[in-house]
């Protein structure tokens, strides 16, 4: 009588070839939609400059809200890996179903913040009250796909806590595929499609995650990796569950959103300099999303190895994992930061923007390749410190670093009127506030008893 197939377990070992085996997927999966967000500032840079100037407000003001999700993400991963971790198998359904009630109730929020709080607040500061106009009209179209994004981002929860990270790649290509050819048709009116220039895209977004949201939970249907968790059974609400997803997420969803308020408040004070500053500042931004894919692939396997390892009581193996994470991080942003400084004009120039652009990005792009550095190692310790279930510890190092940049910033670039290379000189010492808090507090090890 043959015996029933065995369930693959879902604990980690801190190889190598584990590390990559779970990273490499997923910084395809970030690469993806970062090549096109640069094809879509590639064509609003066709349009004009003030469209390219535009997307770096307004993307960053969607990318708070993605970064909400993001927490919300990265803290289920954390749980969904520890429970792996302790083969726990069975309430991995119940913890994402919860995950995405929770997503839908956020998304309601931004959607409502959007259209009845944000017009004011970019109309107080920016000084352009027509540039202002134009981002509130974007915006409350852009923001229509944050339902989306937010239970899109479930996905990676689920499949990086379960070490499934190689079916990441589908959605987010199929994505990009979608968004770059509603780009080009909505933006300048091709194929039949009426040109709708910077509105063009907001919608071509939209399509785009839609398309990337169905993909990716078609795979996960056909892959049976629904019925294996039952995660389309345990909709209804459990507030236990619910209460600990937000305790381990809320101060990760708290740390991204002040993070990337303050790179608005950065944004909004590059945009007192004038739309040639603000359009090289948005495409440092893409830049520095681009090549970061990697560094914050090594990131989330950070987070996830190192839970599903303590899930294992392997504590003691936690400090050689992550420094065997960070040399991957470290070795390959070496490799970007070579390159990006070799190729620094070919980079710049796909922006079509002339020479005056390239005189005052190529400076400023030398400033993001050290601080791609910093990053791949800073990023793999403040990791580490998720995956303990130390989240409010993660919280205060993002603030205090926080407190520190934006400070920073003003002085240099609002109270004395200095390059915006000087500022972007912000990102170096961000980086070095994040990295040595972390580093010493994993150091000491008073993280090895906490359950989540």
């Amino acid at each position: 009588m043959s015996q029933p197939a065995a369930t693959p377990s879902l604990q980690v070992n801190i190889s190598s070839k584990q590390i990559l085996t779970i990273s490499i997927p997923i910084a395809l999966a970030i690469l993806v939609p970062q090549f096109n967000f640069i094809i879509n500032n590639i064509f609003l840079g066709a349009l004009s400059k003030q469209a390219l100037a535009i997307g770096g407000i307004t993307g960053v003001y969607y990318l708070i809200f993605g970064v909400m999700g993001q927490g919300l993400n990265n803290g289920l991963q954390a749980l969904i890996s520890r429970r792996a971790g302790e083969n726990r198998v069975d309430e991995i359904g119940v913890l994402f179903s919860q995950g995405v009630l929770i997503s839908i109730f956020l998304s309601v929020i931004g959607i409502c913040f959007t259209y009845f709080i944000a017009p004011s607040i970019f109309h107080t500061l920016l000084h352009d009250s027509a540039r202002a106009n134009t981002i509130i009209e974007f915006l409350k179209i852009r923001i229509w796909g944050i339902p989306f994004l937010f239970i899109y981002q479930m996905r990676n929860a689920l499949l990086v806590g379960t070490n499934q990270s190689k079916f990441l790649i589908i959605g987010t290509a199929t994505e990009a595929l979608i968004n770059i050819f509603f780009d080009y048709s909505l933006i300048f009116g091709h194929f039949g499609f009426t040109a709708m220039g910077l509105n063009g895209a907001a919608y071509a977004s939209i399509i785009a995650e839609i398309m990337g949201l169905l993909v990716i939970y078609l795979v996960i249907h056909y892959q049976k990796i629904g019925a294996r968790f039952d995660l389309f059974k345990k909709f209804e609400l459990k507030m236990e569950y619910v209460k600990l997803i937000l305790v381990q997420s809320s101060p990760l969803m708290m740390q991204y959103m002040i993070s990337i308020i303050s790179w608005e408040f950065f944004y909004i004070l590059i945009e007192h300099r004038g739309e040639q500053s603000l359009a090289v500042s948005n495409a440092m931004r893409n830049i520095f999303g681009f090549f970061g894919c990697f560094t914050w692939a090594f990131a989330a396997t950070t987070t996830t190895m190192v839970s599903n390892i303590i899930g294992q009581d392997l504590q003691d193996k936690v400090i050689e994992l992550i420094y065997k994470i960070m040399r991957w991080s470290f070795g390959i942003a070496v490799l970007v930061a070579i390159v990006i400084n070799l190729f620094a004009a070919q980079f710049l120039s796909i922006y079509g923007q002339g020479d005056g652009f390239l005189t005052e990005g190529i400076p400023v792009l030398r400033i993001v390749s050290i601080a791609l550095l910093l990053m791949s190692v800073s990023t793999v310790w403040l990791s580490a410190v998720t995956g303990t279930g130390q989240s409010k510890i993660t919280l205060l190092i993002e603030f205090a670093a926080i407190v520190i940049y934006i400070i920073y910033n003003y002085l240099v670039l609002e109270y004395y009127q200095m390059p915006i290379t000087y500022g972007w000189f912000s990102e170096i010492i961000y980086w070095l506030s994040l990295f040595l808090p972390s580093f010493f507090y994993i150091r000491t090890m008073r993280w090895k008893d906490k359950k989540i």
